[in-house]
């Protein structure tokens, strides 16, 4: 599987029902569960003070990334995202194989 680094920006429209956003919402924490279980969401942060999340994300390619992984999101509809897709660095101390 390739790894992605993706940034997520989410805007709830004026005058959403609370309820459905919090519905949503809820619906998003157990499917985050569900993609982290089958490796698709490997990490999760929020940038400080900031309403948008940065993750590393694992899928066969960008196609299945934002058709079958992304695209499940339950606030997928109210996202935007910025992918960039990622390869293994030579020097990098969590591959195990860095150059010394």
């Amino acid at each position: 599987m390739r790894e992605f680094l993706v940034e997520i920006t989410t805007d709830v429209p004026a005058g959403t029902d609370p309820a459905e956003v919090e519905r949503r919402r809820a619906a998003e924490a157990v499917r985050a569960g569900e993609l982290a279980a089958a490796g698709h969401l490997v990490r999760l942060w929020r940038p400080v003070g900031e309403l948008r999340s940065i993750g590393l994300w694992r899928a066969a390619d960008e196609t299945e990334l934002h058709e079958k992984v992304l695209g499940t999101l339950p606030l997928h509809d109210w996202m935007t995202f910025a992918v960039t897709a990622l390869n293994p660095h030579p020097n990098d101390p969590g591959s195990g194989d860095t150059a010394g």
